[in-house]
């Protein structure tokens, strides 16, 4: 057991009002069943945040300016509204990059990517996205597939709602072999190596 209470390790959450419901609640959800403990972090700790829909409400485990990107395991980034807002905040647009730099597992969906656009990161990556997010992702210079997951090593895309079931999997499977790889469980309040 990880010193945080939880079986594995501590996977961050980028999220702001406006997140799309079940993006948000279906790969956490699953996160937390398999062991992880989940910190959501948005622009300060302790914030209510409702998703789009109205069917969720999210409260935010720390702000931004506490996130260390060496406590996770892995970045999960739901869609809706949230990935835009945050991208107006360099500290979240830096935090991406901080994490992808680790090469541990980055796992976006829907309109997620737009994080990873605006980080600068997608020139020559393969991902997917919602529909509208594709044709800026192509033209960033990403190799975008329409497809339910895609991986491009470290990172887990997925375009939309339908696709969450395979996307969770996926991300589970993706930190099922990290920890195989490597024996890297559960980040105490020791950082993380990157990973090679």
């Amino acid at each position: 057991m990880a010193e945080n209470g939880s079986k594995h390790g501590k996977v961050a959450c980028l999220l702001a009002a406006g997140f799309e419901d079940s993006e948000f609640r279906i790969p956490t959800d699953r996160l937390r069943q398999a062991g992880y403990q989940v910190d959501i972090i948005g622009m300060k700790a302790g914030e209510k945040l409702q998703g789009e829909k109205g069917k969720e409400t999210a409260t935010t485990t720390r702000g931004i300016g506490d996130a260390d990107v060496d406590q996770y395991i892995a970045l999960l980034i739901p869609g809706g509204y949230s990935p835009d807002k945050l991208r107006a905040d360099d500290r979240f647009v830096q935090f991406v990059k901080d994490f992808d730099a680790t090469k541990r597992p980055l796992a976006a969906v829907c309109h997620g990517p737009q994080l990873l656009l605006t980080a600068e990161l997608v020139r020559g990556r393969t991902l997917t996205a919602w529909k509208t997010v594709q044709g800026d992702l192509r033209q960033a210079g990403a190799r975008v597939v329409d497809q339910e997951v895609a991986v491009d090593d470290n990172w887990i895309t997925s375009r939309k709602p339908d696709d969450l079931q395979a996307f969770s999997a996926k991300l589970l499977e993706e930190l099922d072999e990290l920890e195989e790889r490597t024996g890297v469980q559960a980040p105490n309040e020791q950082a993380l190596p990157p990973l090679a």
